[in-house]
C-alpha cells in the first residue's frame, strides 16, 4: 500500500507480498465469518462514547454521496481499522500524517461523514485521547472493496461499545502501537518499509491451533527482510506459561519449514529481565526488549535470548542464525 493523502506525508508504506515466501502461512485474506447485529455491552463508567441515532438510511445510497470527499488515505484508514479494530489519534498520525493536529482535523471530518466511530476512555478519572473505529459508512466501503455484502463484514454497530468495554483494550492498543511505530519510522526513512501486519485475529484465523501471536509482521530495511512473530507482554502472565508458548512457535516452525524470530516487547526492565531467563530454546530464536514512552522499534533495542550484548537494529536479526545456541555470544 503505497498511497498519497491530501495533506502532509503519504500514508503508511506497507507493501502487499501476498507471494512472499518469507511468510510461514498462505497471506490470503480470510473471508471474515458473519457477525449478527447485537446490542453491546454498557460501557465501563467513566467511558466517553459518541452516541449516534439509530436510523435506517441505506448505507450504500449514503456512502456514494461522500465517495467524492474521500481520499486514497482515507480508504486505507478503513482498511487499516477493519483489520485492527482500533487505533488512537497518535497511531492515526503515524500511519498517514505530518502531524496530530492535521490527523486530528481529517479525523474530525470522517466522524462527522459517519466514516468512522470514536470514544474515548478514561484512566484513574483522567481523559486520554479518542479512540478511532470503523463508522458505518467506513464499514461499508470495506465491504464494496471486498466484494461482500456489509452484513458479512466482521463489523457491527456495536462495536465502539464493545471494545469501550473490553478488558483487553489497552492490550491490542499497545501492540497496534507496536506495528504504527514500525510504520512511522518507514514513513521517515525510504529504504524501510513494513510489508505485512497481520493482526491478531488474522494470526488465530491461520495458526491457531497451534500457536496464537499477538502480530505478525515482515519489515524490510534497505533490502534486508525480517518476517516475525510479535508477542506484547503486559507483565501479567505467569513466566511458565510464557516459556510455554516457544513450544507452540516450535511447532509452528515444523509445520512451515522454517522457523521466525520471535519478538517479546515488556513493559520495564525488571520484567524483562526476569522474562529472558525463561526464554531460551533450542529451535525458536527470540529477541527481547522494553517498551519505554516513544520507542522506535526498528533501532538498536533488541536483544536475542542467547546473547548478553550489544543489543541490534531490529534488521540485524535477519542476519543471524534463525536456530538459538544456548551459550552463545
Amino acid at each position: 500500500m503505497n498511497q498519497q493523502g491530501t495533506s502532509g506525508r503519504g500514508p503508511a508504506r506497507t507493501a502487499s507480498a501476498a507471494n512472499a515466501t518469507a511468510a510461514p502461512a498462505s497471506t490470503n485474506r480470510p473471508t471474515p465469518a458473519p457477525s449478527g447485529a447485537r446490542q453491546g455491552p454498557t460501557a465501563p463508567s467513566g467511558t466517553v462514547v459518541t452516541r449516534r441515532p439509530n436510523n435506517s438510511r441505506d448505507a450504500d445510497r449514503r456512502l456514494l454521496a461522500v465517495l467524492d470527499r474521500l481520499t486514497d488515505r482515507d480508504r486505507m484508514l478503513c482498511r487499516l481499522l477493519d483489520d485492527h479494530r482500533v487505533l488512537t489519534t497518535a497511531q492515526v498520525a503515524d500511519v498517514g500524517f505530518a502531524g496530530g493536529r492535521r490527523a486530528r482535523m481529517r479525523l474530525a471530518e470522517l466522524y462527522a461523514l459517519d466514516v468512522l466511530d470514536r470514544f474515548r476512555p478514561r484512566t484513574g478519572g483522567n481523559p486520554v485521547p479518542f479512540h478511532w473505529v470503523l463508522g458505518p459508512l467506513g464499514a461499508a466501503l470495506v465491504a464494496a472493496e471486498h466484494g461482500i455484502d456489509p452484513a458479512d463484514l466482521e463489523w457491527r454497530r456495536s462495536l465502539v461499545h464493545d471494545l469501550a468495554a473490553s478488558q483487553r483494550l489497552a492490550h491490542l492498543v499497545g501492540l497496534n502501537g507496536f506495528f504504527t511505530a514500525l510504520i512511522r519510522s518507514s514513513r521517515t526513512d525510504p529504504g524501510c518499509v513494513l510489508t505485512e501486519w497481520w493482526s491478531e485475529r488474522r494470526c488465530a484465523h491461520e495458526w491457531g491451533e497451534v500457536v496464537r501471536p499477538d502480530g505478525y509482521g515482515i519489515w524490510t530495511d534497505n533490502g534486508t527482510s525480517l518476517p516475525f512473530l510479535y508477542e506484547h507482554d503486559n507483565g501479567t502472565e505467569r513466566l511458565p506459561r510464557l516459556a510455554g508458548k516457544l513450544d507452540g512457535y516450535a511447532r509452528l516452525a515444523a509445520e512451515a519449514g522454517h522457523p521466525n524470530w520471535v519478538l517479546f516487547t515488556f513493559p520495564g526492565p525488571r520484567r524483562e529481565a526476569e522474562a529472558r531467563r525463561v526464554l531460551t530454546h533450542p529451535v525458536v530464536p527470540v529477541a527481547t526488549t522494553t517498551r519505554p514512552p516513544g520507542l522506535v522499534p526498528d533501532t538498536a533495542v533488541w536483544l536475542p535470548a542467547n546473547r548478553t550484548g550489544p543489543r541490534l537494529r531490529l534488521a540485524q536479526l535477519a542476519d543471524l542464525p534463525t536456530r538459538s545456541r544456548p551459550g552463545g555470544s
